[in-house]
């Protein structure tokens, strides 16, 4: 059986394996050591780390705009060996509180079309489809953009 994970916010210390990582789990489009080095320093942004005693597991990356109540995910990857253990959605959840807490109230992202897995997950949790992009990935891979309100839902009754 797997070891538990937690999740918690990311430190220069993570720097090495957050860009291991992100080689591995990406063919294009990876974030730089130099890009890392900024959002862990920088008040706008928001880097997760799921680790347990093996090291990182996954992370995910969010950015945020001064003056707007929407926050992006930028970037989310869970490790191929760490797969199947629930990271993925502990990230998204943890992502969500994060944004809460920053004082937003809607999450967007983007997926790569042919992520079906990803695009489940998003989908579960309930993201909606709102756009795409062409040619959105440098490999000219096309996206759909996904949001979600996190906005707490408040209770109406209804006659049935």
């Amino acid at each position: 059986m797997p070891s538990a994970f937690r999740i918690r916010r990311a430190t220069p210390a993570d720097l090495p394996a957050l860009v291991a990582l992100e080689q591995r789990a990406f063919t294009t489009d990876h974030l730089s050591p130099r890009q890392y080095r900024h959002h862990l320093n920088n008040p706008g942004a928001l880097v997760l780390a799921a680790v347990d005693r093996t090291g990182l597991l996954g992370k995910a990356v969010v950015l945020f705009r001064k003056g707007s109540g929407i926050a992006r995910l930028y970037s989310i990857a869970v490790d191929h060996g760490a797969r199947g253990r629930g990271i993925a959605k502990a990230l998204l959840r943890a992502v969500e509180r994060g944004v809460r807490a920053h004082g937003c109230a809607r999450l967007r992202l983007e997926v790569s079309q042919v992520n079906p897995g990803a695009i489940a997950l998003y989908e579960k949790l309930g993201y909606r489809r709102f756009g795409a992009f062409v040619a959105f990935y440098e490999d000219g891979a096309d996206a759909w953009r996904y949001e979600k309100s996190l906005r707490k839902a408040t209770s109406t009754s209804r006659a049935s």
